[in-house]
């Protein structure tokens, strides 16, 4: 099965609520994307509603990725950085792959694409994303072409007594 991307698709009802599925089976699976198992829908609705609003508002972008029935499969935002001296880059975030659909490079096939949309956002010449550190993120972004710049260590508390590192990494596109 190959996904289909789309950036900056039209944000239908079945999109959001799509979305809204894949956030909350990655968190359920263990996925570092803002929240911790168990999923609690109501509160990635409302994440996810914030975020679509930074899209509606154009100080966001959004990937989506869909297998042939049109379910969402596969996100990453792009976020535009206001500030004056750091707008020639963007900031990926909600980077996720469904769960039942990881290792079959659809990963890959993510990174590829938001690296190819952010390529055509006039002025960007980089991506910067943060991971969590502890699970093996690190290695799959640089096996696609990111590179740690900076780290904080146990900056994010995932729970009492387990904190991990905030990871910073940098893709250039020139």
């Amino acid at each position: 099965m190959t996904l289909t991307f789309t950036f900056d698709p039209v944000i239908t009802p079945a999109v959001r609520d799509g979305i809204l599925d894949l956030w909350t089976d990655v968190t359920d699976a263990g996925g570092a994307v803002g929240f911790v198992p168990p999923a609690d829908r109501d509160a990635i609705r409302a994440a996810l509603v914030k975020q679509l609003t930074q899209v509606a508002d154009g100080t966001a972008r959004l990937l989506i990725g869909q297998d042939g029935d049109g379910r969402v499969l596969a996100t990453a935002f792009l976020a535009s950085n206001g500030h004056r001296l750091m707008r020639h880059w963007v900031m990926a975030y909600t980077v996720m792959v469904h769960p039942a659909h990881q290792g079959k490079g659809h990963g890959r096939d993510l990174m590829a694409a938001l690296a190819d949309a952010a390529r055509s956002i006039e002025g960007i010449e980089a991506v910067r994303l943060g991971c969590r550190g502890g699970l093996g993120l690190e290695r799959f972004y640089a096996s696609c072409g990111y590179k740690e710049v900076g780290r904080v260590p146990g900056a994010i508390r995932v729970a009492p007594g387990d904190d991990r590192d905030d990871v910073t990494l940098w893709l250039p596109l020139t």
